[in-house]
């Protein structure tokens, strides 16, 4: 199963996404790391367009986000994405989490979908450690993770 798999992503979407994890991201103040996942993301899936208009328009709410990703698997993906970019920093914070639940729910993602949304996730960012024979790094980086 591919961790982010094929979707058609309309640019209107990929702009929803971006300023939803927009949202995301300034509960905790804007990490570098995480504006990067999301200029990366936003560029690739509008062909092009720039971060700083993520900035300049700022985030959009749940609801927003809501209305215009209506497929489960877009909804699914926009969470995955939250996750991730909650990760970006090494840890999720209550604020960050609660925020991920306030557009989950908008986006009718369960409880357990986004428990196993988040578990995917941190296997995601596991798998480059598994082949290093620093058994303890790896253990602790999993703990990090809550593993």
């Amino acid at each position: 199963m591919d961790f982010f798999p094929e979707l058609d992503v309309s640019a209107l979407q990929a702009e929803a996404i971006a300023r939803g994890l927009y949202g995301v991201a300034l509960v905790d103040g804007v990490h570098e790391r995480e504006l990067a996942l999301i200029t990366d993301f936003y560029g690739a899936a509008s062909e092009g367009a720039r971060a700083a208009s993520i900035e300049r328009v700022g985030p959009l709410e749940p609801k927003d986000v809501a209305q215009l990703l209506v497929g489960p698997e877009h909804r699914e993906l926009f969470v995955k994405a939250a996750f991730l970019l909650a990760w970006a920093d090494g840890q999720v914070t209550p604020a960050e989490r609660s925020k991920i639940a306030d557009y989950a729910k908008a986006l009718e993602v369960s409880g357990a979908a986004q428990i196993k949304l988040e578990a995917q996730v941190k296997d995601y960012l596991l798998r480059p450690l598994a082949p290093l024979s620093n058994v303890e790094a790896v253990s602790a980086v999993a703990k990090k993770l809550g593993v």
